[in-house]
């Protein structure tokens, strides 16, 4: 969760994805070539989107317990 709200945090600044996931992944981990399929890169645009959907509201289901129909 920390890394969503991190990634959001840093993509709403402005940086684009690949320093994004060179600031959570390192910079060692971030291939050169390749950058558009790798998985880091997938990974870090989904936990952007997990980032907007807690923003949105999405963390109020982290604080009510469930129910149990859903």
């Amino acid at each position: 969760m920390s890394a969503a709200i991190r990634a959001l945090d840093a993509r709403s600044a402005g940086s684009s994805y690949r320093t994004v996931a060179e600031a959570l992944f390192g910079k060692k981990r971030i291939p050169d070539r390749a950058w558009k399929t790798h998985d880091l890169r997938n990974r870090t645009v989904r936990l952007v989107k997990g980032g907007l959907t807690l923003v949105r509201g999405g963390y109020r289901k982290l604080l009510r317990p469930g129910r149990r129909n859903e």
